[in-house]
């Protein structure tokens, strides 16, 4: 497959008067056309941080893209002007996010704000552009588009909003397309439609897509590859039916261990002791240490690097002696 995206070394800090919190910290990786990256990790690890600064969506007040490349059709995104990364989103690279009702826009029509969507990087007729619109409607299985196309986003449910956002977002045959946990505030049956919907779209289109969640039910059924993130890095790295089969950073056993079973009766759910840390100043520790039943003196001392090991990276010092272990063997 051709590579479409490489973000090399991604560095974003966030600034307030008395700190720098590292909320990414050279974070690497590429996709492919027609791959389903997952980025999964629990709230503030930085999965968001990630994809906004590979899109310019940042808020430069107080975030601050430090170090890094973000290249796009061999162009360097974090280069790039606002008004020049206008240009590329919506276009080449587009972004569905996780509240659909908040990212519409209320007063106006969504056959409107589909168009507008075509209309800012496209000179097309009129005629041309409606019968864009209804194409893409019905790309989305969207029933009735005729009549949904003068509907207001109140009128409709929070999973054909869904739907909409979709839409735009393929609404210029972009190449890349970022989900932000699109199915979060959807309810379990309209979810499992939206992702239907994502991966169909994926094999018509062959667009590649990076999928942000924390829900490692969804990155099994969706994604080809995952990278777990934790305190601002990439903890692990590689194909998902080998991160499921043996995970090797005791992060990603643990979130896999807090998988509910079937197949077992328990009174209690295994859940990973302690919290994220919000670093604020240069990390010279492992991120996980205070979390980590595997965590030894000179996790204290130094941060890991990334280190090869079966075709996959992982970020632990101890990875040898974890090897072939299943989430949910002990110690």
């Amino acid at each position: 497959m051709d590579e479409i995206l490489r973000v090399n070394n991604l560095k974003v800090y966030y600034y307030s008067k008395k700190k720098v919190v590292p909320a990414v910290d050279g974070v690497s990786f590429t996709l492919k056309k027609g791959e389903i990256l997952g980025i999964v990790g629990e709230s503030g690890c930085g999965k968001s941080t990630v994809v906004r600064g590979v899109i310019g969506l940042i808020d430069e007040r107080y975030t601050r893209i430090e170090e890094g490349e973000v290249l796009l059709g061999g162009k360097d995104l974090v280069e790039m002007s606002q008004k020049e990364l206008c240009k590329i989103r919506g276009k080449k690279i587009s972004m569905i996010f996780q509240n659909p009702l908040s990212s519409l826009n209320p007063v106006y029509t969504i056959g409107s704000q589909i168009e507008e969507a075509i209309l800012t990087h496209e000179k097309l007729p009129k005629e041309k552009v409606r019968e864009r619109v209804m194409d893409l409607l019905k790309l989305v299985h969207i029933p009735a588009p005729e009549l949904r196309y003068n509907d207001y986003p109140h009128q409709m449910s929070g999973g054909m909003q869904q739907r909409v956002l979709i839409a735009i977002a393929l609404a210029c045959n972009p190449e890349v397309i970022i989900a932000d946990e699109p199915t979060t505030a959807l309810d379990v049956t309209i979810q499992a439609q939206i992702l239907e919907l994502l991966r169909e779209l994926n094999e018509k289109t062959g667009v590649g897509v990076i999928f942000i969640t924390h829900n490692m039910g969804v990155v099994a059924e969706m994604c080809e590859e995952m990278m777990v993130m934790y305190g601002g890095v990439v903890v692990e790295k590689g194909k998902c039916e080998a991160i499921f089969a043996s995970p090797r950073h005791p992060y990603t056993r643990g979130l896999l261990a807090a998988i509910p079973s079937i197949k077992e009766d328990k009174e209690e759910l295994f859940s990973i002791k302690g919290h994220v840390p919000v670093f604020t100043h240069p990390v010279q520790q492992c991120r996980f240490a205070s979390r980590c039943d595997y965590c030894e003196e000179r996790c204290r001392q130094q941060e890991p690097p990334l280190t090869v090991i079966d075709g996959r990276e992982v970020r632990c010092f101890r990875v040898e002696e974890i090897k072939g272990r299943g989430q949910n063997d002990g110690k």
